[in-house]
């Protein structure tokens, strides 16, 4: 297995959220190839669980998509909706741990850029989805986990390897689902990982921790249009309600027991200017480094949203389209995965656990399910200079970290399967 030439073909046909059905596929094809036991479809993900799920239109297009360019049928058929986790498990042979490996799968709506100095561009493997980008480091992430069910398949390990390919990680939205489906009740160690984020090549942080909880909310405000010249007074004005809410979100208090964030990122409605507008949506997103207070914002934004709605006699819903929650590494796993890189060539930076993130990870969700349960688990940052910040048009890493990454993650599991 040719590790770069795996990672430009997921570049190639990047897939977002919910629509990784190609991507999910390869993955499939490749567990099932290396003698894996392999669960996914409806049996891998809780359908009722899932957030911010594409149209059933979007859906679909993306699956003919994926068929079109190489998708197996049959293979990707249980997939079919928007069910793309893919679990791969190899059992080994001995008793021993549970030991998961967490990568994500999807893409950004992203164009990507077609300038010359552009890497992805000049080597021939830019995103031929045009719209869609692998903007975040996914692709190498995926490939990783293929490189690691690969020398991991030889089963010479006591206990039990599992590979949980995520999909729709971007806005927080598919890891909860996952958990939701048990997949992580059996885990006794846990490791994630993420690639860049303004750590150079040849560094490595054991943990991550800093992330907040966050809630993703869809409204939507329902109101009754009518003449606004004619007879403004028969209407109820949903963008007004909208607005309402906007500016009443945006005064909640800072909080003393917490970090917070607050934004309402959206704002849609309306059709002309003489139309009392009958609909409008809005997209907000809270956050805190406290689980607790992130609860109790969202608790204020949905009051917010009601009594707005109810000013301007408006009917209201509230869609929860993404989440996470803090995450805390065990400084035991932290300690391992330290002692893995101390062992593969190229890591030359061997460091603890980085406290700097203000963003949002919802492998938080299968972290916290594994340690509730007795288990342990860590997310790490493995370092790769990038051509430009993540979720930019140019982003791009350096393969070199491909092979190592594969080797890094293969002997902190052998370290833990025993």
């Amino acid at each position: 297995m040719d590790i770069i030439q795996v990672r430009r073909d997921f570049h190639r046909h990047p897939e977002v959220g919910f629509t990784e059905f190609r991507t999910a596929g390869k993955v499939v094809e490749t567990l099932l190839a290396l003698g894996y036991h392999v669960t996914y479809g409806k049996d891998a993900i809780d359908g009722s669980a899932r957030r911010g799920v594409p149209s059933e239109k979007d859906l679909q297009r993306a699956f003919e998509r994926a068929i079109e360019n190489g998708a197996d049928p049959d293979i990707i058929a249980p997939m079919e909706g928007g069910y793309t986790a893919v679990i791969g498990t190899l059992e080994g042979n001995a008793p021993g741990p549970v030991v998961a490996l967490r990568f994500d799968m999807d893409a950004l709506p992203i164009t990507e850029s077609a300038e010359a100095d552009h890497v992805p561009f000049a080597k021939g493997f830019r995103s031929e989805f045009e719209g869609n980008m692998h903007a975040c480091a996914h692709d190498g992430h995926t490939a990783i986990g293929l490189g690691v069910a690969k020398v991991m398949a030889h089963g010479n390990f006591a206990g039990t390897l599992k590979l949980i390919f995520q999909p729709a990680e971007e806005g927080v939205r598919g890891a909860y689902a996952v958990t939701e489906k048990g997949m992580l009740d059996d885990v006794d160690y846990l490791l994630c990982h993420h690639l860049g984020t303004n750590v150079p090549l040849g560094e490595i942080y054991g943990g991550a921790q800093g992330f907040l909880a966050t809630t993703k909310m869809a409204v939507h405000f329902r109101g009754v249009s009518s003449h606004a010249g004619a007879a403004p007074e028969l209407g109820k004005n949903a963008l007004l309600g909208a607005a309402t809410a906007l500016l009443n979100i945006h005064a909640i208090p800072r909080f003393s027991s917490g970090d917070t964030r607050i934004n309402v990122g959206v704002l849609e409605g309306g059709t002309a200017a003489n139309i009392i507008p009958q609909h409008a949506k809005m997209i907000i997103e809270t956050r805190s480094d406290s689980e607790e207070v992130n609860c109790d914002l969202e608790e204020r934004v949905r009051k917010i949203i009601a009594h707005s709605a109810a000013m301007h006699e408006l009917e209201y819903d509230i869609d929860i389209i993404g989440g996470a929650i803090p995450i805390k590494c065990d400084e035991e796993m932290v300690k391992t995965v330290l002692e893995a890189a101390a062992e593969v060539d190229g890591f030359s930076s061997l460091k603890g656990i980085q406290t700097g993130s203000r963003g949002s990870e919802d492998a938080s969700y299968m972290i916290k399910r594994v340690q509730e349960r007795g288990g342990k688990g860590t997310y790490m940052i493995i370092g790769t200079d990038i051509a430009a910040p993540h979720h930019h048009e140019k982003f791009d890493i350096q393969e070199d970290i491909l092979p190592r990454g594969v080797q890094l993650l293969e002997r902190a599991a052998m370290k833990l399967l025993k």
